[in-house]
């Protein structure tokens, strides 16, 4: 019989590594794990205690925890955060979210005020899709989404290949979106799309005026999955925020450009 305690490590694959005596959490985003962060963490090791997950589904993750009632929203996930923070009994740890883990965290964070120290949020979009009307630009019409899903649900590995370049960019370096399209391919095809549709369809905007945390927002230029314009808008909504607009291109900074992202961050953290 296995305690909760040892469950939740598990459930989420969670690994601890560094010397520090304060938190950093890495938290992936959507088709991804834990492994998109091993050209960033290492630079983190030597001031803080680095903490690396998978979400349920993703990565090596306990699969057989996956509950399509808990994750049919991102409060599942959020709660999932919350309960590795409390078990690790993490004193004012700091958030390190990429693309939908930037909600992720945004939620966690109003659920338990003062979890956070910091959030860093790195192409956060709290909603994808566009709103003509009010003016709203997600970086997406609703007839591209639901194109998205048909295809990601009749030929996932197509689908794979479709998205892979999309969201890396860095044409140059077509190496990048072919080790995310492996990556992609190596979920679970039906939890990757309740994922996607829960990611995709969410719309965490006005939550963001309840985040009391201080938030970096760290924006790429030619993101085509979170556009500028999302980034801006984070950072209007969120109370305490500062907007860095990077020079990175693409959606994976951590993977296409992780030397101005470390930088970026311990700029932020006040780190030599």
């Amino acid at each position: 019989m296995i305690l909760l305690s040892e469950s939740i490590l598990d459930r989420n694959n969670v690994n601890i590594v560094g010397s520090g005596e304060k938190a950093l959490i890495f938290a992936h985003g959507f088709g991804a794990d834990q492994r998109v962060w091993d050209k960033v963490f290492p630079s983190f090791t030597s001031t803080h205690k680095v903490i690396l997950f998978d979400y349920v589904g993703s990565g090596n993750s306990d699969k057989s925890s996956y509950s399509v009632d808990r994750y049919n929203d991102l409060h599942g996930y959020a709660k999932d955060l919350s309960e590795i923070c409390e078990h690790l009994q993490l004193d004012s740890p700091i958030l390190i979210g990429h693309s939908v883990s930037s909600m992720i965290g945004v939620l966690t964070s109003i659920a338990n005020p003062g979890l956070f120290k910091k959030l860093i949020l790195i192409c956060p979009s709290p909603s994808y899709i566009n709103e003509p009307k009010s003016g709203y630009i997600g970086g997406f019409d609703r007839d591209e989404i639901e194109g998205l899903l048909m295809m990601m649900e009749k030929n996932y590995k197509e689908w794979a290949k479709h998205l892979a370049p999309v969201a890396m960019k860095n044409e140059d370096r077509p190496e990048l979106a072919k080790d995310f399209e492996e990556t992609l391919n190596a979920n679970t095809p039906h939890i990757a799309k309740q994922f996607a549709e829960v990611t995709f369809y969410a719309d965490v905007r006005s939550e963001l005026c309840k985040v009391t945390t201080p938030s970096l927002i760290l924006q790429t230029r030619d993101d085509s999955i979170a556009p500028v314009e999302v980034g801006e808008y984070v950072h209007q909504k969120l109370q305490d925020s500062k907007f860095v607009l990077m020079s990175a291109t693409g959606h994976n900074p951590h993977v296409s450009h992780p030397e101005e992202l470390i930088s970026c961050i311990k700029d932020y953290l006040h780190l030599e």
